[in-house]
């Protein structure tokens, strides 16, 4: 089949055949050339959908770190708030011993005092 491809090139001068022969294998490094470029764009392509994937991937988990942070910030002031009410009730309570305290050493002096009178 190639001797009909170059069947068209008969009797032509040898200087057209080599313009001919140079042009052909100009052509052919275009295309070695393309498909070396066609390569490298579907390469980049892949390489750009990956990082697009990646980028996706990452979007999501931060979305999914910031509501792990909210919510823990939540528990963080809820907890404040309970520690701050505990803390109060303590206050309230160890307020409540020392008035209690402070009754019992009355108690114990009005009866050391009543004892003394009996002794009399």
């Amino acid at each position: 089949m190639s001797w009909a491809v170059e069947e068209w090139k008969e009797g032509l001068s040898p200087r057209v055949l080599q313009k001919i022969h140079e042009l052909e294998s100009q052509v052919d490094k275009l295309k070695k050339e393309r498909q070396q470029r066609q390569y490298q764009l579907e390469t980049l392509e892949a390489a750009l959908q990956k990082q697009k994937q990646k980028v996706e991937n990452e979007k999501s988990e931060s979305a999914i770190l910031k509501r792990e942070n909210q919510s823990l910030m939540e528990l963080c002031d809820n907890l404040e708030k309970a520690k701050q009410k505990i803390s109060h009730d303590l206050q309230v309570k160890e307020s409540q011993v020392n008035i209690q305290t402070g009754q019992l050493n009355s108690c114990k002096k009005d009866i050391e005092r009543l004892e003394q009178e009996l002794k009399r």
